[in-house]
């Protein structure tokens, strides 16, 4: 089936999300629209519109020039697997103990490492960007160096892995949120497909309000791999949620973004600890004072 898409962008996130919104009005309509953050420090945002028969030219410009973003960019997309495409190119990724793979290399898992199956449909957090390599290194280097927690929460937690890697290293019960219904779904289909149901509970939450948060805090170990804008803004959560002693790994950050990161955490109470760049992404791990 031949599919068209439209893409523009606009400054802002609420911006970005009311164009979305329109764009679901028009004719023909749209099997699915989506915004995400540009990942360059400029504040914008793109709004994409997918279309099933060729979207109508002039209204899509009326709404751009409406709601003062760009003209879209009208593509025929050429009809491609998609799935099986991923799977050709996503190939395993070692990080620390932890080995990240699709069931199509099931054959390829070496003895002595914790395996974690991610489908490749499901390529948010499947291992193979930076920001989940990174991460999924510095919870093996806690855990190597003897941390032990007894309370871990994954916020933002997309496919589970992090939670999933966290629960296969220790003997604890993780919480996995994240604010999208479809992530949380997938995070709870993963953690069945590896053997952890009951082992990492997936609960659909913006920060940490929901009442299973509220009631386990305050947490030894925080993961979040969002975005910079979304960590700057929890961190006083954070500070209110981490125990004195614990730990928190940070990442969805550029690296020209990580300074400014770090400054938000310290100055909710929270000690600078590691640094990790891999490619144009940070990781930071860092701990609340005891």
């Amino acid at each position: 089936m031949t599919t068209y898409s439209a893409l523009t962008h606009l400054r802002g996130r609420d911006a970005a999300e009311d164009l979305a919104e329109a764009c679901e009005g028009l004719e023909p309509e749209p099997v699915g629209t989506g915004i995400f953050e540009i990942e360059d420090g400029s504040g914008r945002w793109e709004v994409g519109a997918y279309f099933t028969e060729p979207p109508d030219a002039v209204a899509l410009a009326l709404l751009a020039a409406a709601h003062g973003a760009n003209p879209f960019a009208i593509s025929e997309l050429p009809d491609v697997d998609w799935v099986a495409h991923v799977r050709r190119e996503l190939t395993p990724v070692e990080a620390g103990r932890f080995f990240v793979h699709g069931s199509h290399d099931l054959d390829k898992v070496p003895e002595g490492v914790e395996a974690l199956c991610i489908e490749a449909a499901m390529a948010f957090g499947t291992g193979h960007h930076d920001t989940t390599k990174g991460c999924l290194e510095a919870l093996d280097r806690l855990a190597g160096a003897g941390f032990a927690p007894r309370r871990v929460a994954d916020i933002g937690c997309g496919t589970a892995v992090l939670a999933m890697a966290a629960a296969r290293v220790w003997p604890i019960t993780v919480l996995a949120s994240d604010i999208d219904r479809v992530a949380v779904d997938t995070a709870a289909a993963n953690v069945i497909a590896n053997g952890l149901d009951g082992r990492v509970v997936c609960i659909e939450a913006a920060g940490f309000d929901h009442p299973l948060l509220r009631d386990a805090a305050p947490f030894d170990l925080v993961l979040a791999n969002i975005l910079k804008q979304p960590l700057i803004d929890l961190a006083p959560l954070m500070a209110r949620h981490v125990a004195p002693g614990g730990q928190i790994i940070l990442s969805g950050i550029l690296t020209a973004q990580a300074a400014e990161v770090l400054a938000a955490y310290a100055a909710s109470g929270f000690d600078p600890g590691r640094r990790d760049d891999l490619g144009e992404w940070s990781t930071l791990t860092m701990s609340r004072p005891a």
